[in-house]
């Protein structure tokens, strides 16, 4: 199995039970999504409702690293929970403007920032016990 060119690294942090951190290196392109899509599989298949997803070490990313981001936005939303970018690279975040992802998926500078966004998010009313 050939190495990647640009591998990518995926670091996993758990700043609260439910809030998934995720600070990626490398380029986020057809050769490394699926690694991405793992991640982010793992994270959603043990709890974890919203995601910090920080690209301040993404030089690159393509429509397969974009389209990963809108289909976990999209699985939280119904969960129900969140998905935050922090911190793109100035290429990534254009992206992200001229595909009007960063319309529909916040961006923020920072990860206290966007951990402050889930805070101001609607709380799901407890179920009753029985």
């Amino acid at each position: 199995m050939p190495i990647a060119q640009n591998p990518l690294s995926v670091e996993v942090t758990l700043p609260r039970e439910d809030v998934a951190l995720l600070r990626v290196e490398g380029y986020l392109d057809v050769d490394t999504a699926t690694e991405f899509q793992h991640h982010l599989a793992n994270q959603l298949h043990h709890g974890r409702r919203h995601f910090l997803l920080d690209l301040s070490a993404v030089p690159f990313m393509d429509s397969s690293g974009m389209n990963i981001i809108l289909r976990v936005y999209q699985e939280a939303r119904e969960l129900p929970g969140s998905v935050h970018i922090i911190s793109p690279t100035p290429a990534v975040r254009r992206i992200l403007d001229l595909t009007g992802v960063s319309i529909t998926v916040p961006v923020s500078e920072s990860v206290d920032e966007a951990l402050e966004r889930v805070d101001r998010l609607p709380q799901t009313p407890e179920e009753p016990e029985n």
